[in-house]
């Protein structure tokens, strides 16, 4: 049983090159924060890992494992690597720190995500991003292709389910509106204090027939640490501070499935499946087989990869909160509202909370941790299982990573 021990977040509103905060900056904050939310120093941890999508591309900075030691010297020597997996390089980290960990090679791991955007306008932050999709078939010449491509994924559900074009597009803006107004309880939230209503021009514009601004996650400067730790690390940890290691929130179960990269072809193997993302689902109810959960029912929120609304009004049906093609009725009945039945994203999600991409898997990962603590704060949601899922997304559906976080009642 692997143990969350804690973690801390930077501001995702925050522009590095701005403050003239370097990486290395960033990798200190996040690390002394983490190493001070689990009551650790830095000669505990024994193993590093680094979540990190595009580095070379935006600050032509690579070997991000090395780097990541000098947030404290008392890091060097130790064993430190970088993982790539585009928007789902974060969890993969920590799926990589877990194994290690499982294996007894060590007892305490560092994981950090980490992505500094703004170094770049849009238009090169698209074309950076569409490394992570197939480059030369999917994105090569093509302006902001990771929205056109999700726009494809709506289209997909609207053809295949025979569904409203105008009431699909209502469900999107009512899926934007939901995670701007989580994200205002977010103190670490990018948009949180964005004047939406004022910004509706901007937010309306389209970048394809079915993507808008409003739509689209965050282009974010941010860093995540968490630090995880083997049970028998935690239960010593627990009886220095006098606390019930039971207390302490677990990864419960993992699932992690790759389909083809190209979008098309992924759409076009699942025509004879029930979801239009069936990979991603089989990550989410590996993670519910490996949890001993019978599923979302099991679950008090959970945090998912709202790169786009498209994703999110997926997420409906890939969970289990509805039947593929009846998604709209969770969005019409309020599940999925902080209150509702399975909150989604209290914390604001890409589009709210911001999205820097080797970052998310990780901060999906704390903010799971945070719920299943009671440690929220303001976007606390109400816990009758305490378990949360968090399901972390590379490309265009390519790399699934589905984690359980809760407590270890076993």
């Amino acid at each position: 049983m692997i143990k969350i021990l804690g973690g801390y977040q930077t501001d995702f509103a925050r522009n590095w090159g701005k403050e003239g905060v370097s990486i290395v900056e960033a990798f200190k904050e996040c690390v002394n924060g983490a190493l001070e939310s689990s009551h650790l120093n830095a000669s505990d941890i024994q193993t590093i890992h680094v979540g990190n999508a595009a580095a070379e591309l935006f600050l032509s900075q690579g070997h991000l494992g090395a780097l990541a030691i000098e947030a404290d010297s008392s890091l060097r020597g130790l064993p430190s690597v970088r993982h790539e997996a585009a928007c789902a390089s974060g969890s993969v980290a920590t799926l990589a720190a877990s194994a290690e960990l499982e294996a007894g090679r060590y007892q305490v791991a560092l994981v950090i995500g980490i992505e500094q955007m703004k170094t770049v306008d849009p238009l090169k932050c698209g074309e950076f991003l569409g490394t992570a999709a197939w480059y030369d078939r999917e994105a090569k010449g093509i302006d902001f292709p990771f929205p056109k491509l999700f726009g494809q994924l709506g289209s997909e559900y609207i053809a295949r389910f025979s569904l409203n074009n105008e009431h699909y597009a209502e469900c999107q803006s009512y899926l934007s509106d939901l995670m701007f107004n989580n994200a205002r309880l977010n103190g670490k939230a990018q948009t949180r204090d964005w004047d939406i209503e004022n910004m509706s021009d901007k937010l309306t514009a389209k970048i394809s027939p079915e993507i808008s601004v409003r739509d689209c996650s965050q282009i974010t400067d941010g860093a995540v640490a968490l630090i995880i730790a083997s049970d028998r690390f935690a239960t010593e940890h627990a009886k220095t501070r006098g606390i019930n290691s039971d207390s302490i929130p677990a990864i419960l179960g993992w699932g992690h499935t790759t389909a083809p990269i190209a979008l098309s072809d992924k759409l076009s193997e699942s025509k004879n499946s029930r979801y239009v993302l069936p990979h991603a689902r089989k990550a989410i109810t590996d993670a519910y087989d490996r949890a001993g959960i019978d599923g979302h029912s099991s679950l008090d929120s959970y945090e998912f990869h709202d790169c786009f609304t498209t994703t999110s009004y997926a997420s409906l049906d890939l969970v289990g909160l509805t039947e593929p093609g009846k998604n709209h009725n969770a969005i019409e009945n309020g599940s999925i509202e902080r209150d509702g039945l399975l909150p989604l994203n209290p914390s604001g999600g890409l589009i709210g909370a911001g999205h820097p991409v080797g970052a998310t898997g990780v901060r999906q990962l704390l903010d799971s941790y945070l719920q299943v603590s009671e440690k929220a704060g303001p976007y606390q949601v109400k816990l009758k299982n305490k378990n949360v899922l968090a399901v972390n997304m590379g490309g265009s559906g390519t790399t699934t990573v589905a984690t359980v976080i809760g407590m270890n009642t076993a």
